[in-house]
């Protein structure tokens, strides 16, 4: 078993692999899908590519995209026993500067949530004339405190790594325009203080691969594994109907992740659940989160379906790092 740097979450969802036509998926769908469909809570019509954690109680934490009935997204917190259920907050996530002075962004969407330490770190597409990477801090989620503007417009799929590297903060963003942005590469960046980034690197960039011809974006945090960071990210095509948003794997090196060690040329789960195919944005896999067991390997991804509903999948490090090499694009 390919050894994990991470947690033992023994209460995490998990299903065992199914039989029949998935036997050989590499990642394999939970069978009461959609974990959250439309209209979750009081003023929001749809939640979906949100991020969850495990909390400090045993219990479960998230961050939630929120699409009010205003047509304007918010991020919501949540907590769960079990990571399926969710109880959310009465309104959106209140977000301060360090003197306590309201900065909360006009919208704010596609979060994620990064454990590092004891402080959880939300990094989210925020309003900065225009599309950019906001990030925040709190230990109690009831206390936001914002890192500033350290991005400029336009950048999105911003996503930290979960411990410091070189003794700095890294994150994945994907620059991109005030649109739908039919380009987009991944790049890396460090920081000492979650502010001030640079040393900029390109780490990988569309292909030519179907799935993933058009774009690519970072999705969960990568994981922290013997092999280099595992990290899901998703990929999008474009048809006559428009974009098709699938999902990809890739490892990166350990001390260097801007260099990729392995890259699969096969998606691990395209839209084909009528969840997925059918909704306010149709054909979309999104990945955003990842809880994992470090001491059995196993792995949950939640991901936004259709950008209407949070979705969950499966795989184990060993399952997924196979696929992976049997598909590696890198030579």
């Amino acid at each position: 078993m390919i050894k994990v740097v991470g947690e033992h979450i023994p209460n995490m969802p998990w299903e065992d692999r199914p039989q029949g036509k998935n036997a050989n998926s590499p990642v394999w769908r939970y069978s009461k899908n959609p974990v959250i469909g439309r209209n979750p809570a009081p003023n929001v019509s749809r939640i979906f590519n949100s991020a969850v954690a495990s909390w400090k109680d045993g219990g479960f934490v998230g961050v939630f995209r929120a699409e009010t009935c205003s047509g304007i997204p918010y991020l919501y917190y949540g907590f769960s026993e079990n990571a399926l259920e969710w109880r959310f907050g009465d309104s959106a996530i209140r977000i301060t500067d360090e003197n306590g002075n309201d900065v909360s962004p006009s919208y704010a969407y596609d979060p994620r949530l990064i454990r590092i330490g004891d402080t959880y770190h939300i990094v989210w597409c925020t309003n900065f004339h225009g599309a950019s990477i906001g990030i925040a801090t709190t230990t109690d989620f009831r206390t936001f405190t914002s890192k500033g503007n350290g991005f400029l417009p336009f950048n999105r799929n911003g996503v930290l790594f979960p411990r410091k590297v070189g003794g700095n903060y890294l994150i994945l963003t994907r620059p991109s325009d005030s649109g739908h942005t039919p380009f987009g590469d991944i790049f890396i960046s460090e920081s000492s203080d979650l502010l001030h980034w640079g040393n900029h690197k390109w780490v990988m960039g569309k292909s030519g691969e179907w799935w993933q011809s058009v774009k690519i974006g970072a999705g969960c945090a990568p994981i922290e594994t013997e092999e280099g960071w595992l990290l899901f990210y998703h990929g999008v095509t474009g048809t006559c109907s428009g974009f098709v948003y699938s999902m990809g794997a890739a490892l990166l090196d350990l001390d260097d992740p801007s260099k990729v060690l392995h890259r699969c040329g096969n998606f691990l789960l395209t839209p084909e659940e009528e969840y997925e195919e059918r909704g306010f944005v149709p054909n979309v896999v999104f990945p955003c989160a990842a809880l994992v067991d470090a001491a059995t390997n196993r792995i949950a991804i939640y991901y936004g379906a259709a950008d209407t509903n949070t979705a969950l999948c499966f795989t184990t490090v060993d399952d997924v790092i196979s696929f992976i090499k049997k598909h590696d694009t890198i030579k």
